[in-house]
């Protein structure tokens, strides 16, 4: 089917979508989460022949591992189908309530954003919950997973689609895109798809950009730091960074940068290079660093760079304000950590650097949809408009403004003797 009829298709599928009730949307992810198990020798064979075409392509070590889908992570992705059914319904909420005149009730009410474009990395898990977010939230979704993954992919699409399909979800609400020429067809559908989602590098998401008049909820690198203040825990500073490095290096909340306030650094650096290099991990360090501990030393390239792997960059640095400096700088604006003694200076660092999460104290691992709570996550966002961070389903809900009358005309409130707008506000939820 061509891009065009798809597109079509999912915007005809979007309108019922948006007035699908709870207990139907809940019942097709129940659905969903049955047919992944029932499913899964299929998906698993599927996996095993993208890992297997992969190695022979030479696929870098981190982005094999995105790829693996193994028996835990459909067990995950079940659990995460769970979780999402036990989440309220997000549409249909009353936001606000005003009364404009005795008898004229105003109501800002939530609903879907319509169709959705998400072109996706590697992972065939971010299928699963990028779908069953969107299903949850009332929306249509078009998906564009990597090529590497293509079989899973395939797999996952037809298992989704079919239980969906027999849960009564319409016709269309999903499709899966598998070409280049597919994604430069969705760039230019702007009367039928209503919101982008790129996965990728800075350079894929500005090149998304650049070409589509679609509205991009852009996710950029995720070149995350954590910072040991001076007056740190060195245990709990040696727990977080290696937990934020070293728990999953091949995802964009893993750190990349590790800041050492200079008057903590002689006594931790040889704390934290044991622990990482216990862990495989290679340092890479600023002068300082490297007068301190055995280690290659860092390039001006290394503090914008997400490595994806076993690597860390650290650099020793003079003051509170100078790590916030260097975080504003290098940064992209994802997820950045401060492991610190005081409150007072956490605070500081919370309100200093321009990221979509700040931590006080806790690993960069924790910014994801699901330990939010979200119920997964379509992508995590450096926007500042829409959504920011995490972006679960209310970054896929917009609202509308719901007027009820009984007869009321605009004339009457015009004029001399023009009648007055009470404007009060109302504690009762739209009329169902």
């Amino acid at each position: 089917m061509e891009m065009q009829q798809l597109a079509q298709r999912a915007k005809a599928a979007a309108i019922h979508l948006a007035a699908a009730g709870t207990v139907e949307k809940n019942r097709a992810l129940e659905e969903i989460a049955r047919a992944l198990e029932s499913r899964s020798a299929d998906i698993l064979s599927a996996n095993a022949r993208d890992i297997e075409r992969s190695r022979q392509e030479h696929l870098a070590a981190p982005l094999l591992k995105r790829l693996r889908f193994d028996e835990n992570k459909i067990m995950e992705a079940c659990q995460g189908l769970q979780s999402l059914i036990r989440l309220p319904d997000p549409v249909g909420r009353t936001l606000s309530a005003l009364e404009l005149d005795q008898g004229l009730e105003l109501y800002k009410v939530s609903c879907p954003i319509g169709v959705i474009g998400v072109i996706f990395e590697s992972r065939p898990d971010a299928l699963v919950q990028i779908s069953s977010l969107c299903l949850k939230s009332g929306n249509a979704v078009l998906l564009k997973g990597g090529s590497e993954a293509a079989e899973t992919n395939r797999v996952l699409a037809d298992v989704i689609t079919d239980a969906g399909n027999r849960a009564g979800m319409p016709t269309g609400w999903l499709a899966l895109l598998e070409t280049r020429e597919d994604v430069a067809g969705m760039l230019s559908l702007d009367t039928a798809i209503d919101l982008i989602v790129p996965r990728g590098s800075n350079a894929f998401v500005r090149h998304i950009m650049s070409h589509t008049n679609i509205p991009v909820l852009g996710h950029a690198d995720g070149i995350c730091h954590v910072f040991v203040d001076r007056d740190a825990d060195p245990d709990m500073a040696v727990r977080i960074a290696v937990d934020s490095k070293c728990q999953y290096v091949a995802v964009c909340n893993a750190a990349e940068t590790l800041l050492v306030h200079q008057d903590i650094a002689g006594e931790f650096l040889p704390k934290i290079q044991q622990a990482l290099e216990a862990k495989g991990v290679a340092i890479r360090g600023c002068e300082r660093t490297a007068a301190a501990i055995d280690c290659r030393t860092a390039t001006a390239e290394d503090w914008s760079t997400e490595y994806l792997d076993l690597i860390l960059s650290v650099r020793v640095v003079d003051s509170l304000e100078a790590a916030v400096d260097h975080i504003n700088t290098y940064g992209s604006g994802h997820t950045d950590v401060i492991v610190t003694g005081g409150t007072g200076r956490g605070t500081w660092f919370m309100n200093h650097v321009d990221s979509a999460d700040v931590f006080y104290n806790c690993s960069s691992r924790f910014s994801d949809g699901f330990r939010f709570g979200l119920g997964a996550e379509v992508g995590i966002s450096t926007n500042k408009i829409h959504a920011r961070g995490p972006v679960g389903m209310e970054g896929l809900l917009i609202y509308q403004w719901r007027l009820m009358g009984h007869g009321h005309i605009v004339a009457d409130y015009s004029g001399r003797n023009h009648r007055p707008f009470t404007h009060r506000k109302l504690d009762t939820p739209f009329p169902s």
